[in-house]
C-alpha cells in the first residue's frame, strides 16, 4: 500500500494514475478497480481495468443514465456496497446481466467523492465472489478504499485547468528533524532518543506533520516531504 501511495504521489498524467490503479488491483487481489470523475467544466476522465469492450459498450449505450451504482452514489457522501443499491427495475436488471456477460464481477464497493466547483468522482472496487468472502473483504479493506478514493480525487483535481496549487503549511523545525530521521531509516524509538524527547511527543510531531502534508500515514508523509524538497537525506 505504501508503494501505491508513493506511485500516486508521483503521478502527473492519466497514465500514471492508470498504473497506480492496476497496482492497487493486484494488491487487493480483486477483478477490477475503476476511477471516474467529471471536472468542473463537465469533461469526463477515467482510469481502471475493466475490459475495453465493456467500456465502449457502456459509453455507446449511455449507461450512466440507468447504472444503479452511479444513480445510487450521486447523492450520498458515504461509501456504498452495491448490494445495498436498487437493482429492482427492469432496466437495472438487464444492465446487470449484461455487465456480468462482459466480465464485471457480482460484488462491488464504491466511494463517491466531491470536489470544488461541482467536480464529482466515483472510485469503485469490483470482484467475483460469494457474499461471505465479500463481507470479510469489506471489513478488512474499507478504510483503505475510502482513503485511496479520496487521494485519487486529490490527484485528479491537479489536472483541472488553471487550478492553483493548494498553499502548503510549513513544517516546524522539530517536524523536519523527525521526518528527516524517519526518512533515513531510524525507528520511532531511535528518533525519540536522537531528539531527546519522549515517543509520545514524537508521535505528536509526526501526526502534526502528517496533517499539514495531507498524508495518509507516516510513510506517505515521509514520501511527501522528500518529493516536495522539504527535507534532504
Amino acid at each position: 500500500m505504501d508503494f501505491i501511495l508513493e506511485s500516486l504521489e508521483q503521478a502527473d498524467t492519466l497514465a500514471g494514475l492508470q498504473a497506480a490503479t492496476e497496482a492497487l488491483r493486484d494488491h487487493l487481489n480483486v477483478d477490477h478497480i475503476a476511477y471516474h470523475w467529471v471536472d468542473s467544466a463537465g469533461d469526463q476522465y477515467g482510469c481502471g481495468n475493466h475490459s475495453l469492450a465493456w467500456q465502449e459498450r457502456y459509453i455507446a449505450q449511455n449507461y450512466q443514465r440507468i447504472d444503479p451504482v452511479v444513480i445510487g452514489c450521486f447523492q450520498p457522501f458515504h461509501p456504498v456496497d452495491w448490494k445495498q443499491l436498487d437493482w429492482s427495475s427492469r432496466a437495472a436488471r438487464a444492465f446487470q446481466r449484461e455487465s456480468l456477460d462482459y466480465g464485471v464481477g457480482n460484488q462491488g464497493f464504491s466511494v463517491p467523492v466531491r470536489g470544488p466547483n461541482g467536480q464529482f468522482a466515483l472510485f469503485s472496487v469490483n470482484n467475483t465472489c460469494d457474499d461471505d468472502h465479500w463481507a470479510a473483504f469489506i471489513a478488512r479493506y474499507r478504510r483503505e478504499m475510502v482513503l485511496i478514493g479520496h487521494y485519487l480525487n486529490e490527484k485528479a483535481l491537479e489536472f483541472e485547468p488553471d487550478r492553483q496549487p493548494d498553499p502548503a503549511q510549513p513544517l516546524s523545525p522539530r517536524e523536519v528533524d523527525a521526518m528527516t530521521l524517519l526518512a533515513i531509516g531510524y525507528s520511532r524509538a531511535q528518533v525519540a532518543v536522537e531528539l531527546q524527547i519522549s515517543e509520545h511527543t514524537l508521535r505528536a510531531y509526526i501526526e502534526s506533520a502528517r496533517f499539514k502534508l495531507g498524508a495518509l500515514n507516516t510513510t506517505h508523509a515521509v514520501a511527501r516531504t522528500l518529493s516536495r524538497g522539504l527535507i534532504v537525506v
